[in-house]
């Protein structure tokens, strides 16, 4: 459970982001106060009308003044409600969308690390549902909530000085609501921001969810996932009955106590008009008064929850905009332009934040040269993703450091170094978008067009990605969420293309051809070295073909770089090497370059 905080401190938190908007808030707030001045000022007419004009000999045209009094007094608070809302309602969305914005900037700057811990439902709970629910509050909920307090003890003045008796029997009601009013606070606090949090987790399993249903219905899984989220919504269910349980409670006090006032108060004003102490113009207009101050009494319930609420989800978005980045450029950073190369490791450990005394890498020292294809071999867990994530700092070291051509990578500007670096992974992760979009996501901008379209075609060669051509709209053809529209050797061709589209000094590949067969991986091989004959490449490999074609291969064990070789030197004299090599995995069948081999044979003559 997350730690609490006062309300005026939450709260507090959104001025810098509705300072620019603050005027045409205090417009509307204003607008709608004044509607609720021109409603109360209704049974003030209606007094009049009973005490001047409807008792023996009063003028039947001073009725037609006061019909036409009231009529207009309500296009008036018609009008000053629809003038708050103009006011209000285009700079409420102004804000939630800079705070969104705001948000998902500071998401894509933070670091490796957080994005490990949260999940992505989580986020997308806070960047959506509490934006949302933040701009309605500031629109309708805020300014309410002060205008029923301010409209409630201006009518309580106004009751005073129609009958002090009959105002404090309404006030005696006001007493056993305020003090359940702080217990309400506290309860509803604790429940929304767990109701909150839980339907972040239920986006998350859902996201999951969609993400690997081809993995559900291959191994049948469908129905224990179905029973895991009906669990985690039944958990949900409940919250927000608990929440509707307080509310409601909350609910009934501040109808029905200010409802038993009334009907106590009716009995001593007849006994207070009869015994002469109270006109019936005043009567009537004290109950009127009543009336038109029940309605904010009755919703004060619905606007407390919607400012805890709001409170909750102010909380829940700085929590993420609190979380420090720790991967950032130097105040005067290197520029890491004319680089050549040539990548080391001096001493490099890590260790993750959560487990600082057991680290993954450990005094790590390695010198890759300009242009050379370096392999990284070794068992399952030894640490080879994780020696590979330091180079474009998507994570840092904990002691020791990551040079290229002998300057720390902590020393370039992240942009400028993960423009230098270009990275392809296992697990591909494409976007959706186009083909095209895709492999020039690394490419500036500022490159001319028809230059994009030569890196375009160069890259897509380089990984033997022509398949794009023949998609249904070519190279602008939607692959779909996460490129789950193609099988897992075109993603990874389309996300070699894109890092080989960079035109990176230092190449960073984690076993990206894994999904590919031994001919299509030698053809990919063969035009890297060809396009990037001056780039430096460090490749995790889990194949000996992968191995075989690197210049040098690097052994990591237990953490350690404990050899560095060629393929047929640690072979002959490393015993440990021999036992990774018989232990990578056998060469897998790509399906999709057979059937292309396939097809292509039926249509040769």
């Amino acid at each position: 459970m997350a730690t609490q905080t006062p309300f005026f401190t939450s709260i507090n938190r959104l001025y810098p982001h509705v300072r620019p908007i603050l005027p045409r808030l205090i417009m509307g707030l204003l607008s709608a106060l004044m509607a609720s001045v021109v409603a109360l000022a209704i049974p003030q007419v209606l007094r009049v009308l009973i005490n001047d004009s409807l008792k023996p000999g009063g003028s039947g045209q001073a009725v037609w003044i006061s019909a036409g009094i009231v009529l207009l007094l309500g296009i008036a608070e018609a009008g000053l409600v629809a003038l708050r809302r103009q006011f209000v309602i285009n700079p409420a969305t102004t804000v939630e969308t800079r705070m969104r914005v705001s948000l998902y900037d500071h998401l894509q700057d933070l670091a490796v690390a957080f994005h490990d811990r949260w999940g992505s439902g989580q986020l997308l709970s806070r960047a959506m549902t509490d934006l949302n629910f933040l701009r309605r509050w500031m629109a309708f909920g805020a300014i309410m909530l002060v205008v029923t307090t301010l409209t409630v003890l201006i009518g309580v003045v106004v009751m005073f000085a129609m009958s002090w008796q009959l105002a404090l029997i309404f006030l005696a009601a006001a007493v056993p609501i305020m003090i359940y009013g702080f217990r309400f606070r506290t309860r509803y606090s604790k429940v929304a921001r767990r109701s909150q949090d839980q339907a972040g987790d239920l986006a998350t399993t859902v996201e999951e969810s969609v993400h690997g249903i081809r993995v559900l219905k291959a191994f049948g899984r469908s129905r224990e996932a179905l029973e895991n989220f009906n669990e985690q919504a039944e958990e949900l269910r409940q919250t927000e009955i608990d929440k509707a349980k307080h509310l409601a409670t909350f609910s009934l006090m501040v109808t029905l106590l200010p409802e038993l006032a009334l009907g106590a108060g009716l009995v001593v004003g007849v006994l207070l008009a009869a015994d002469g102490q109270l006109s019936i113009g005043a009567l009537v207009a004290f109950f009127a008064t009543a009336a038109v101050i029940a309605a904010p009494v009755e919703v004060c319930g619905m606007l407390l929850a919607m400012a805890l609420t709001a409170k909750t989800a102010i909380d829940r978005h700085f929590e993420v905009m609190d979380a420090v980045n720790t991967i950032t450029s130097p105040e005067e950073p290197r520029s890491p332009a004319d680089l050549k190369g040539a990548l080391s490791f001096r001493h490099a450990t890590f260790a993750f934040d959560d487990a600082p005394d057991k680290p993954i890498l450990k005094d790590i020292t390695l010198d890759i040269r300009p242009g050379e294809t370096m392999a990284l071999v070794g068992i399952t867990g030894s640490g080879k993703s994780a020696l590979l994530q330091l180079v474009p700092r998507l994570f840092d070291v904990t002691a020791g450091s990551v040079e290229i051509d002998g300057v720390d990578v902590r020393e370039f500007d992240v942009a400028g170094l993960r423009s230098a670096v270009a990275v392809a992974f296992e697990d591909t992760t494409l976007f959706s978008n186009s083909v095209r979009d895709n492999v020039l996501l690394g490419v500036a901008d500022t490159v001319p067009p028809e230059r994009r379209e030569e890196i375009l075609a160069e890259a897509l060669d380089t990984a033997q990605a022509h398949f794009a051509y023949s998609l249904p709209e070519g190279l602008d053809t939607l692959i779909g969420e996460e490129g789950l529209s193609l099988s897992g050797g075109q993603r990874q061709r389309i996300a070699l293309a894109r890092a080989v589209a960079a035109d990176p000094t230092v190449l960073v590949l984690d076993d990206p051809l894994s999904a590919l067969d031994v001919n299509t991986e030698e053809l990919v091989e063969t035009r890297l070295r060809e396009v990037l004959a001056d780039t430096t490449t460090l490749v995790v490999a889990h194949r000996p073909s992968t191995v075989a074609l690197a210049d040098r291969v690097a052994l990591l064990q237990d953490g350690r770089i404990t050899a560095v070789g060629t393929h047929t030197e640690l072979l002959a004299e490393n015993s440990h090497y021999r036992y990774v090599i018989a232990s990578l995995d056998p060469e897998p069948r790509d399906l999709d370059s057979e059937l292309s081999a396939l097809e292509a044979e039926e249509v040769s003559p």
